[in-house]
């Protein structure tokens, strides 16, 4: 065997060859942004997918001539088809808006120099080989009121986050600023670990991070129970006061690009509870933008509908009658006017286009206030796949099987396309999945015995069906055993739901409950998920506030999968950036839920709205074809008689 050459000689070859790649890559781009010219004369689509998989399929068969693991070059490629679509966007966008076209732009920002924002900022421009002029600012107000006044050219709002949902305070901002939206880019975001160089985990006693990262990387802090944590105005205030300490007993939770601008290092990485984390930004001006045909669209608008009921639902069939797709659904309260909520629309098309104004000229007929907040390019690139046949990784003799002869992948048992008819489940007076809207109260334990007898009479006057009681670890009296909780509730006919907090209580409470509700910190508990399955009793799954739709509809899959099809859905609020400790009502969850699964959905409204604001989103909940409301008598006032009487009055409201 021959020596091998000296490792530093290796290292300059690959160093070398690095840059050489690097130069093809530049290369590659430069040419896909000719095609770009070619399709601005013949007003051909961006995307030509049955291209981008035959391009795939043969890059993976010469990768395998070459020794290449076929989904290291699928991956490899599929980044580099998003980069050149969404350069070719960027650059016809342009040319649509040559008023726009400026050699530099002022980007107003949240925070200073290393936050997200920044980041954000940051790509759009080098996209668009422009130099960035940055203006951070200290709130979302103050961006929008910089770009109203001419100070900066473009607006950088965060809007959502993959793990923390929909931020709430952009939205509010937005109802009342004359900007447009005129564009949208999505950044990951890296949660590190960040300190001065040469500093060890083990020196860490405080962390500096804003309240969005310590709630999405919830799981690795509590694995450091010594850290002491403090809260920031982003992260880039974090960054800064860790690199203005005198000592190395300090870190902060940031991006490894923004811990560099402050000479930090990272001692810790890959932070987040969930693998994939993304936030979404969108861009306004104070002008509105054209898009080409033939770049993919997406048009945001606010509405609001009034008090007639159903007035949703048949705003939202107006999009379905023209074929458009509604990506997202917001609400939020219209301050003054009670029992009222604004609507935030994102949807999939160009203003431009026949279908949209259509239905434009349809809502606005049917709809007390319409505004079109924006049209602009959509950067959601979703990458081309390929199969296993494509992907040369099934034995020769299924590879030479017809697609036609190929197994058909298993439904999903949550799907409509499993069970096309909604599943109905009885208990008693509480009916779900028949159409009927159902109210359940919500209380928690301890409470004497006699108390709760006299509120499941007043609750079961307030016209609610059942009642979940939480807590039952708190339980203290001997005599009120979980049998007599049944007992009380169902002689005023109310179903008896408990709540699982931990799994030492399932096999208790499923001898003595009517329906189980499994708390949403129990979702990601597989083993527990497989037990609660095979019980022959109806079951509540709550989402938990950090599950991304997938997660949570995961969760559902594994409960039917052990045989229990008398399921539940229970949407409990997400947490978003607006406040990281308080979970935001998710709306576009339950549309979600409601079209794409069989299964009845609930909504528990309790701890994410106030009770001023709690009529207009429970009305909004009811309009979005909601099997049922979950009152918590404990949040909303507790069980005084003022109390029940408001909550008496909104049950009314409810049915009507």
């Amino acid at each position: 065997m021959p020596n091998p050459q000296p490792l530093n000689q290796t290292r300059e070859q690959i160093t070398a060859l690095d840059k050489d790649l690097l130069a093809l890559l530049a290369k590659r781009r430069s040419l896909s942004l000719e095609v770009a010219r070619s399709k601005e004369v013949d007003v051909r689509p961006i995307r030509d997918t049955q291209r981008e998989k035959d391009l795939l399929a043969r890059l993976v068969q010469q990768g395998k001539a070459q020794g290449l693991d076929a989904h290291f070059v699928l991956s490899l490629y599929q980044s580099i088809i998003e980069d050149s679509v969404l350069n070719q966007q960027a650059y016809l966008h342009g040319r649509a808006n040559p008023d726009t076209q400026k050699p530099a732009y002022c980007i107003a920002y949240l925070g200073a120099r290393g936050s997200y924002s920044y980041l954000a900022a940051t790509r759009y421009c080098q996209r668009r080989q422009v130099e960035m002029q940055d203006l951070g600012c200290k709130s979302f107000d103050d961006i929008v009121q910089a770009v109203e006044l001419g100070h900066a050219d473009y607006g950088f709002l965060p809007i959502e986050n993959t793990s923390s949902g929909s931020i709430n305070e952009v939205y509010d901002v937005l109802q009342h600023t004359s900007l447009s939206i005129v564009g949208e880019t999505t950044i990951e975001v890296g949660h590190c670990l960040l300190a001065k160089a040469g500093t060890s985990l083990s020196e860490i006693k405080t962390v500096y991070a804003h309240p969005q990262p310590i709630s999405q990387c919830s799981r690795y802090l509590s694995q450091h129970p010594e850290f002491k944590l403090e809260y920031c105005s982003s992260s880039a205030e974090a960054m800064e006061r860790v690199a203005q300490a005198d000592d190395k007993s300090v870190a902060a939770i940031g991006s490894v690009e923004g811990g560099n601008l402050y000479r930090l290092e990272a001692i810790e990485d890959k932070l987040a509870n969930q693998k994939v984390n993304q936030s979404r930004f969108i861009v306004v001006a104070r002008k509105a933008a054209d898009v080409p045909e033939q770049l993919p669209a997406k048009t945001t608008l606010i509405m609001a509908t009034g008090q007639k009921p159903g007035a949703l639902v048949e705003a939202l069939l107006v999009l379905k009658a023209q074929d458009l797709n509604m990506s997202k659904l917001e609400s939020r309260p219209i301050p003054g006017t009670p029992w009222e909520e604004m609507f935030y629309l994102d949807i999939d098309a160009n203003l431009a286009g026949d279908a949209m104004q259509a239905a434009l000229k349809q809502l606005e007929r049917i709809t007390r206030f319409i505004k079109v907040l924006g049209c602009y390019p959509s950067e959601t690139v979703k990458p081309t796949q390929l199969n296993n046949s494509q992907l040369l990784i099934e034995p020769q003799s299924q590879l030479e099987k017809t697609a036609a002869e190929a197994p058909q992948t298993a439904l999903l048992r949550y799907s409509k396309h499993y069970k096309p008819q909604a599943t109905e489940i009885s208990r008693g007076p509480l009916q779900l999945g028949t159409g009927q809207f159902a109210a359940i109260a919500q209380l928690k334990l301890p409470i004497e015995a006699a108390e709760l007898e006299q509120l499941a009479k007043t609750v079961k006057a307030c016209g609610f069906q059942a009642m979940i009681i939480d807590g039952l670890s708190r339980q203290s009296e001997p005599s009120q055993s979980l049998a007599n909780i049944r007992h009380r509730l169902n002689q005023f006919d109310l179903c008896c739901i408990l709540t699982v907090e931990h799994e030492s209580e399932l096999t208790a409470a499923s001898q003595e409950a009517d329906i189980l509700l499994l708390s949403g910190k129990l979702m990601f508990n597989q083993a527990l998920l497989m037990r609660a399955g095979s019980l022959p009793i109806p079951l509540i799954l709550e989402r938990n506030a950090l599950a991304s739709a997938e997660d949570y509809l995961a969760a559902t899959e594994t409960i039917l999968s052990q045989g229990n099809q008398q399921l539940i859905l229970c949407e409990a609020g997400i947490n978003t950036f607006n406040n990281a400790s308080h979970p935001s009502l998710d709306l576009a969850s339950v549309v979600s839920l409601k079209a794409d699964s069989h299964l009845p959905v609930l909504v528990n409204p309790s701890h994410l709205v106030s009770p001023q604001a709690l009529p207009a989103q429970a009305l909004a909940i009811k309009r979005l074809d909601a099997d049922g409301i979950i009152l918590s008598l404990d949040a909303l006032g507790g069980t005084d008689k003022d109390s029940l009487a408001s909550l008496a009055g909104l049950v009314e409201a409810l049915y009507r």
